[in-house]
């Protein structure tokens, strides 16, 4: 199958710059896999198509402010981007100028609060780097990193908090799981009031959202790892759905990931955690999902083969040409789609 097959046109105004005013207030896209019908709605209305006992599972995950700028020895710039703690205070990370950053090579931050050496280059061109520190790292991170927007933004973002959901729990990730942006405290609790169940994982947004795809064909491509685990309080709420014949839908395309990764043959999920590199494209056989709340995603995207598994590559080409054409807005900040 050729990525070029995934591609489509999308004017450059149609990418969303800024984060709505009110979350809930995007607009909805509906998709249903038997009709194949489109509908137009707006966020809130996701309400009226969950049923009592359908399960929601959300990435609980957090945003850190991943982006640091330093100086080397020489005083040289450089920018690293936080991908992955690999364990204590080693993280992977991408740096730019990559050309410029060997083995050795030692970045202080911010009047040396911050200092880093560069351990090793690996696979993909990103650094093992150690960070030296007094203090907290959080607190660190928090005083001098920056959010790390996608590339295709340009404006700043004048609230911090708007690039989290409103439940993000767990620091790790280094962009957000944006379909989790459209939700607001309020319609939560009118979800949970109608009796659908919300359920958690987690799963630390990695280099894969950065990551175009370079190869002419799917088949070829391969996923970077990210970091998951799922509680079991969690594992039991999506079980308990399941075998009372119940919907699972999950909260954007890491939500998938994590439940297509740890969900058996026989469709039951334990609670575990490790690293997954689920490459979701059509021809998958989803083992769990039963829908999927999602943004509108990059053309030639890994995650725009993966809604396209679930509901069809030529049902959702034929979705995106109509998003543009009703001038819904694209991307991190934009519009939602629901495929049930």
């Amino acid at each position: 199958m050729k990525v070029s097959e995934f591609n489509y046109e999308l004017p450059e105004e149609l990418i969303a710059q800024t984060p709505i005013e009110k979350r809930d207030t995007s607009r909805l896209m509906v998709l249903n896999k038997q009709k194949q019908n489109i509908e137009h709605k707006i966020f809130k209305d996701i309400i009226d198509y969950l049923e009592p006992g359908d399960v929601l599972v959300r990435n609980n995950t957090k945003v850190i402010p991943a982006r640091i700028y330093g100086k080397k020895e020489t005083g040289a710039n450089v920018e690293f981007l936080l991908l992955n703690n690999i364990e204590g205070d080693n993280w992977e990370c991408i740096v730019r100028p990559g050309n410029k950053l060997h083995v050795g090579t030692k970045v202080i931050f911010e009047q040396g609060i911050l200092k880093a050496q560069v351990l090793e280059i690996m696979e993909g061109g990103t650094r093992k780097v150690k960070f030296y520190y007094e203090g907290i790292w959080n607190e660190i991170l928090d005083k001098i990193g920056l959010m790390p927007l996608p590339p295709y933004i340009h404006e700043e973002l004048k609230q911090k908090e708007r690039y989290q959901t409103v439940y993000a729990k767990y620091n790790g990730s280094a962009a957000a799981p944006t379909a989790g942006l459209h939700f607001t405290e309020e319609l939560l609790e009118k979800l949970q009031k109608k009796g659908v169940i919300i359920a958690n994982v987690t799963l630390h947004v990695g280099i894969g959202t950065f990551r175009p795809v370079k190869e002419e064909t799917v088949e070829d491509h391969k996923m970077h790892a990210e970091h998951y685990y799922i509680k079991q309080e969690d594992a039991d709420k999506i079980n308990q759905a399941k075998q009372k014949g119940k919907k699972v839908i999950a909260v954007g395309t890491t939500s998938c990931r994590v439940l297509e990764t740890v969900t058996d043959e026989n469709g039951y999920i334990k609670p575990t955690q490790g690293d997954t590199q689920i490459f979701i494209y059509p021809g998958y056989q989803f083992k769990i999902l039963d829908g999927l709340i999602t943004n509108f995603h990059l053309p030639q995207s890994t995650l725009l083969m993966l809604v396209s598994a679930l509901a069809g590559k030529d049902y959702i080409m034929k979705a995106y040409e109509e998003a543009v054409k009703e001038k819904y807005r694209f991307f991190s900040f934009g519009d939602a789609m629901f495929i049930q």
